[in-house]
């Protein structure tokens, strides 16, 4: 398994800075946000000058982060949102990116049709050569726990389709340790590891509960021991929203959330 940070991580850092801090701490790869690139650029950078950190500091982009708003657009306004995830397929293609999230909508919680969408962003996915990867959000009205995506990805009827599991959403909704076993590990694409809030309760939860692995209540061990049964050797990344966190120094916090991860890893 190799190792990622996910820059939300050390979210108030400069993106060329959050690339330098994964590369001194000792990732293997880092995972970006279209929003930051677009930020960069945005204030005068270029796309370049992201290319040219990573290859200086040796990363991999392996996920990029995200695509949003096809789930629960109709009409011309979902023609604008293929177009814009095109542009961040795109973009996750320039960087080397082979996954891209595709984030699920927030308050519609009617999953029936979600199918239809995800199809298209598999077909741009298949002309641009990154794989569209279908997420679920534990606090989202749809798309919520890892039983209802597979539902989904069974809809498209696509080999290609798959998903992102996440230990914090795994255990922030229903989704179960059985839940894990039985889906296929050509199902899964990227695992991202988190652990949760130690006093709050399973369900009222959200992104900045999140805490350093171990600090929380998530059987995490648990988790990586049923990757290890599949034969997961994909990529691991540490996805953390939290403000204390990102209080203190991102290169700390870094090293700290590499050794945690590399003693579950084993």
């Amino acid at each position: 398994m190799k190792l990622s940070l996910n820059s939300s991580t050390i979210k108030p850092t400069p993106i060329l800075d959050k690339i330098r801090v994964a590369g001194e701490a000792g990732y293997d790869g880092i995972e970006l946000w279209a929003t930051e690139i677009y930020e960069h650029v945005g204030r005068g950078g270029e796309v370049s000058d992201i290319e040219k950190a990573l290859a200086d500091h040796g990363l991999e982009v392996p996920c990029f982060i995200a695509v949003r708003n096809w789930g629960e657009s109709v009409d011309w306004e979902y023609k604008l949102a293929l177009d814009e995830a095109r542009r961040r397929f795109e973009l996750a293609a320039r960087l080397g990116s082979p996954l891209m999230v595709c984030t699920p909508p927030i308050l519609d919680d009617d999953i029936s049709q979600l199918h239809e969408g995800y199809q298209d962003l598999l077909q741009i996915g298949r002309d641009t050569g990154v794989r569209a990867v279908l997420e679920y959000i534990s606090f989202f009205k749809s798309l919520n726990n890892v039983a209802d995506t597979v539902t989904v990805l069974d809809r498209t009827g696509d080999p290609d389709a798959c998903t992102i599991l996440d230990a914090f959403h795994n255990w922030n909704n229903s989704t179960t340790l059985d839940d894990l076993r039985a889906l296929p590990l050509e199902r899964i694409a990227h695992y991202h590891i988190d652990d949760a809030h130690p006093t709050k309760a399973s369900g009222t939860q959200t992104d900045p509960d999140r805490v350093m692995l171990g600090e929380g209540q998530i059987d995490l061990a648990a988790e990586m021991q049923i990757l290890k049964e599949k034969g997961y050797d994909k990529w691991i990344s540490l996805e953390l929203f939290n403000a204390e966190l990102w209080e203190q120094d991102p290169l700390e916090v870094a090293k700290v959330g590499l050794k945690k991860m590399r003693e579950l890893v084993g």
